[in-house]
C-alpha cells in the first residue's frame, strides 16, 4: 500500500459540492492499494502514519508524530499513487489493485481508523473528490508497505 501524507493545518473533501469529510491540523494522506496487498499492509500503513515523526516540538524539532501533536488523519482514496509512469506519456495502472479490493483494504484502515488514538476522517472510494488543504511546511512523504508478493 502507498500512503502520500501531507502536515496539514486544514483539509477537507468534497464530493458533489457537500463536505463529507475534514480536520483542522494533522495529516491528509492519499492511500493507493496495490495489487498483492493485504490487511496486513493495510495494518502497517496505519501504524506508521500514526508513529511518522513530522510535527514540530516545543524547540522546533520536527519530532513528534501526530498523536503527540494533537492531529487528525484525512484518509483520501487515491489509485492513481500506484501508476507506472516510467515510460510513455500515458500512466499505467497493472500495478493497483482491483477495484473490489481497493474498497475492500480503504475500507479496513477507516476501520482501523475508529479505533485510532486521534480522529480519522475519510473521503469516499470511488468519488470524484475535490480536496482542499493548506499543507504546513511544506511537508510532503511518501510512505510505500510493499505487497506480500
Amino acid at each position: 500500500m502507498i500512503g502520500l501524507l501531507q502536515r496539514v493545518s486544514r483539509a477537507s473533501v468534497e464530493v458533489e459540492g457537500r463536505t463529507v469529510a475534514g480536520i483542522g491540523s494533522g495529516l491528509l494522506v492519499f492511500v493507493a492499494v496495490e495489487t498483492g496487498d493485504t490487511e496486513a499492509q493495510a495494518r502497517r500503513l496505519m501504524e506508521r502514519l500514526l508513529a511518522y515523526r513530522i510535527f514540530e516540538d516545543d524547540r522546533g524539532r520536527i519530532n513528534l508524530d501526530v498523536r503527540q501533536a494533537g492531529g487528525s488523519l484525512l484518509l483520501v482514496p487515491q489509485f492513481t499513487l500506484a501508476a507506472d509512469t516510467r515510460k510513455g506519456n500515458r500512466p499505467g495502472f497493472s500495478k493497483a489493485a482491483p477495484p473490489a479490493l481497493g474498497r475492500e483494504l480503504f475500507d479496513y484502515m477507516a476501520r482501523l481508523g475508529a479505533d485510532a488514538p486521534v480522529p480519522v476522517a475519510t473521503g469516499r472510494f470511488g468519488a470524484t473528490m475535490r480536496i482542499d488543504l493548506c499543507n504546513e511546511g511544506p511537508m510532503t512523504f511518501w510512505l510505500r508497505v510493499p505487497p506480500a508478493n
